[in-house]
């Protein structure tokens, strides 16, 4: 029988940012909806990606492409409370980088949900459908390194 991995707590994390949470993003039960844990993710490492390399990261000849996402839920959250969003780095490849980001919700030290987010870099000069994969820029793997744990 496989264990589940524990909770991750604050500790984990390496950087942070808050998120405010809006009426819309609760669903019908009155917790946030999936969906918006996706959004949040995607939000925590690209807005990190634009303040640490302090470019428009959508502009470089080379861009990260999401390849992979999931989402281990602990306990629910919702509005009206903020959520704090803490991002590690688990792997930094030549041409990926795996994310993970926990989302905590009030005075809690262990996480409400963790993302997994995998960008994978591709080539951005050609446009869609002509985007073989290729090294990340430099800048990126400059902004992401410190937060290899």
């Amino acid at each position: 029988m496989n264990e589940r991995a524990p909770v991750p707590t604050r500790a984990d994390y390496v950087v942070w940012r808050t998120a405010t949470t809006r009426w819309r993003d609760d669903d019908a039960y009155g917790h946030l909806n999936n969906a918006t844990y996706y959004e949040l993710f995607d939000t925590a490492v690209n807005a990190h990606l634009f303040e640490a390399t302090g470019t428009n990261v959508r502009l470089l000849p080379q861009i990260g492409v999401v390849a992979e996402t999931s989402c281990r839920y602990f306990r629910e959250i919702g509005f009206p409370e903020p959520i704090e969003m803490g991002i590690v780095v688990d792997k930094v490849g030549t041409s990926s980088i795996i994310y993970r980001i926990g989302l905590f919700q009030g005075d809690s030290d262990e996480a409400a949900a963790e993302g997994r987010f995998v960008h994978v870099y591709v080539d951005n000069e050609h446009g869609t459908g002509n985007r073989p994969v290729v090294p990340m820029p430099d800048a990126i793997r400059a902004a992401v390194e410190p937060l290899l744990r």
